[in-house]
């Protein structure tokens, strides 16, 4: 689905990303773990279409990343991206005019689910009620490849629970997931697959189940003994 050879980036000279090459397959889970300045969100950013490789090429079902792909494909930053004027409703609207697989009704069902109301304002939603709304909006779309920069970063354990348990729910079963956290324990339940990075490459591509079974570990236990956690 998402093939990824080879892909630097450089930012003054020093590597963000440094000779990546991973394999992303349909209708899996993918965990993308590794400490901070590990690559993880310049790498997301790369294959949502947001930035261009230095070197190397990453596609997605054949297609170079760019213009085309991301019709297909619902990215979800770490950084807050509405505008603190807007209502979340506005937010509905604005996500609608951009794309056309954009369910309104999902995204009103997932509002009503997640106890937001529609007239909130993006100024007054606490990190938790952002980290909601984010979910919201980007599982609305109904993509192929849905890239979750730290959806459980910055909310209380419970609010995790329920957004895990929402991205589960909603997402479409034919589609694949990434999920990049540094919360390794909460999502790797959900987890079919775990790809660890360090110093911008890919130090290991494990099956969940794989690591469990031939290394007796958890992917947690997994990458803390890598990095020396």
């Amino acid at each position: 689905m998402l093939d990824c050879v080879n892909v630097v980036k450089r930012y003054g000279g020093k590597f963000a990303v440094n000779g990546m090459s991973v394999a992303i397959e349909d209708a899996h889970i993918y965990g993308l773990l590794g400490p901070n300045g590990s690559g993880k969100s310049t790498w997301m950013k790369m294959a949502a279409g947001l930035i261009v490789p230095d070197e190397g090429q990453m596609t997605l079902d054949g297609v170079k990343i760019g213009a085309e792909t991301k019709r297909h494909i619902a990215y979800m930053p770490t950084e807050g991206y509405f505008y603190s004027y807007m209502k979340i409703k506005d937010v509905g609207r604005y996500y609608q005019d951009f794309f056309d697989d954009f369910d309104e009704q999902q995204f009103e069902k997932l509002i009503a689910d997640m106890d937001l109301e529609m007239n909130m304002k993006v100024r007054n939603l606490s990190s938790g009620m952002m980290a909601k709304l984010k979910i919201a909006v980007t599982l609305s779309r109904k993509a192929e490849l849905y890239l979750l920069d730290e959806p459980i970063g910055g909310v209380d354990p419970a609010a995790r629970d329920y957004i895990l348990h929402t991205i589960i729910s909603n997402y479409s079963k034919d589609a694949t997931v990434i999920l990049s956290t540094h919360l390794i324990g909460d999502i790797e339940p959900v987890l079919d697959e775990a790809i660890f990075l360090k110093d911008g490459r890919v130090f290991a591509h494990r099956s969940v189940e794989e690591l469990r079974e031939t290394e007796g570990m958890s992917v947690d236990a997994y990458f803390r003994e890598v990095f020396k956690c």
